[in-house]
């Protein structure tokens, strides 16, 4: 007898092909039949009207804190997500050298990653020391399937303490961190994530450990990857914000080159507006193909819902200049917002950046969320250019006046330059494109910045039946068997007999992303943006269903990715 037979219901099974009316048998946590047979189950679902695909495959998230006290990984799992790959931009909690590391990784993750610090020191409980005791705590306690990075910093700072800020490891400690990171991987860790960004500060305002790494030390830890299976590689770097250098462009590839692996950077924006940009940041693909590597571009297939506050840590601090005036306390902060002279300093150097910060210097197209102030009241759903055109001012000058008047609480919301024709023409190709993938999310970090957990049904809404850019199967297979393959998952991202029963039932002319709203459901009660889903009726992970009619049903048969177990070897 079955566990579970859900009967003719359109079935789209993740390979491209076209949908087909089919019951699915799943048994043992496997599906076990697609076709027309009907078998006697413990359980029918009626699939009249609904769609049912592979679950949707996340490939960057930072899920490493949430997991903790979130065991279903709101909102991710409410939006038909399965998989998830934690861990990335060098940034995992594991492992650990006492209590002094772990409250230096607190209070990094604070930094680059906006976790609210009550949040990481209330709901994780840090009582693990080895990569691999981190996993096994998580053993049958997650709902999705969770695979794990080993983070850089982490690795750094348990081999150097405090001077993995401020300095290069010697060549012992390069051997040291990557006796580590084979130590990690042999226990399951997916691969090894680094960061070289110049947005990463630590929670004293320094450089993270990673960044103080030179090539060397990459390269040698790139090669300990090489030695386990099914093991893969993540990397940010200047150049993903702003233009890639060809020296970045030369450390990436000879990384993969090193570990005989794909490696993956977050995220590619791409615009009408610049197009020559995007393009320049795919080519570092189409060079790493010639010389025996492959770099491949995340990029989210969405717009918007990345809320601003001068108030708290945001991108606003990386823009040139900003960074010190936004880190002086409250007090002071306003007293230099009200200085003209700072205000014109600050406007020209923030004028002056390029790639994806530049979207944060349209002034005008800021809209007003939350505001405090009497004489603010009537702004919110306003964007700061029409403000200004009615009070006669410059939208920068408005746009400070009005945050200050709010003493900074004010919510601003950047809107998007380029939701232009042109632009999704632009995207589809993008998404098509080879070198590129679907992913970017960050769910699990920026919690009160932005949801993008929500991509998949509102990728699905908007792209597929909204626009027409692309057919369901298409989408699907984008957000399945693409990264299941980048990954080598073993018998996931496909609708196919054999394979584990990662489910997703839903009605294609509902599924979408319900809207952005704010719940204090954190530990310490801090708040975080939330999105609720539409259309969703159902979401299996290894054949138990996770979320039913909307609601998260409390189980957690989600399996703890292990590299090699879970995992086969994908090489450039």
């Amino acid at each position: 007898m079955l566990d579970l037979i859900i009967e003719d219901v359109q079935v789209v099974d993740g390979t491209g092909r076209e949908p087909r009316r089919a019951n699915i048998g799943v048994a043992d946590g496997r599906i076990v039949h697609v076709g027309r047979a009907r078998e006697s189950a413990r359980s029918r679902i009626d699939g009249t009207g609904l769609m049912a695909a592979p679950g949707f495959i996340d490939p960057h998230t930072h899920y490493d804190a949430q997991v903790w006290w979130d065991p279903a990984l709101t909102p991710s799992s409410l939006h038909g997500v399965t998989t998830v790959i934690a861990g990335n931009c060098g940034f995992s909690l594991a492992p650990l050298r006492g209590e002094r590391d772990a409250d230096y990784l607190r209070r990094m993750m604070v930094n680059v990653e906006g976790m609210p610090l009550a949040a990481l020191e209330r709901g994780v409980p840090w009582s693990w020391q080895e990569f691999g005791d981190y996993l096994q705590k998580l053993e049958g306690q997650v709902a999705l399937n969770a695979g794990f990075l080993v983070g850089h910093c982490a690795l750094r700072r348990a081999v150097m303490g405090d001077e993995a800020v401020g300095r290069r490891a010697t060549p012992a400690q390069v051997r040291a961190m990557a006796a580590l990171l084979h130590e990690a991987l042999q226990a399951g860790g997916l691969g090894f994530s680094s960061s070289q960004a110049f947005t990463h500060t630590d929670g004293n305002g320094a450089p993270v450990p990673s960044r103080y790494a030179g090539p060397e030390e990459m390269l040698a830890l790139a090669r300990a990857v090489g030695g386990h299976p099914g093991t893969t590689l993540e990397l940010i770097l200047d150049g993903c914000l702003t233009q890639f250098s060809d020296t970045e462009v030369n450390l990436m590839i000879a990384m993969s080159r090193a570990a005989r692996r794909p490696l993956n950077w977050n995220v590619l924006g791409v615009s009408a507006a610049n197009r020559g940009r995007h393009e320049h940041q795919l080519a570092a693909g189409t060079r790493a193909l010639r010389e025996g590597a492959r770099i491949v571009a995340l990029t989210l297939p969405i717009l918007g819902g990345l809320k601003m506050s001068f108030l708290d840590h945001c991108a606003l601090h990386s823009l040139p200049g900003w960074g010190a005036i936004l880190e002086l306390p409250v007090p002071q902060r306003l007293q230099a917002l009200r200085d003209p002279e700072v205000r014109r300093r600050m406007r020209t150097s923030a004028e002056t950046v390029t790639g994806a910060l530049s979207s944060l210097t349209r002034w005008g197209a800021y809209e007003i969320g939350d505001t405090f102030a009497a004489q603010n009241q009537g702004l919110s759903g306003r964007t700061v250019g029409e403000i200004a055109k009615e009070r006669g001012q410059d939208p920068f000058d408005t746009l400070i006046d009005i945050v200050v008047a709010d003493e900074l609480r004010t919510g601003l919301w950047p809107q998007p330059a380029d939701d232009d024709e042109e632009s999704w023409r632009l995207r589809l190709a993008v998404w098509r494109d080879p070198r590129a993938m679907l992913g970017g999310s960050d769910a699990g970090a920026h919690l009160d910045r932005m949801c993008g957990a929500r991509y998949p049904t509102a990728f699905l809404a908007q792209s597929v039946r909204e626009r027409g850019l692309l057919s369901w199967q298409e989408a699907i297979r984008l957000m399945t068997d693409v990264p299941a393959r980048y990954f080598g998952l073993k018998q996931r991202g496909r609708i196919a007999t054999g394979y584990m029963a990662d489910l997703v039932v839903f009605d294609p002319n509902r599924i979408a992303s319900g809207p952005l709203h704010t719940r204090a459901d954190l530990p310490g009660g801090a708040e975080r943006l939330f999105a609720d889903c539409l259309g969703i009726e159902y979401v299996f992970v290894n054949g138990a269903s996770v979320v039913e009619h909307g609601r998260i049903t409390g189980r957690t048969p989600g399996t703890v990715l292990r590299s090699g177990r879970d995992t086969r070897t994908v090489v450039p």
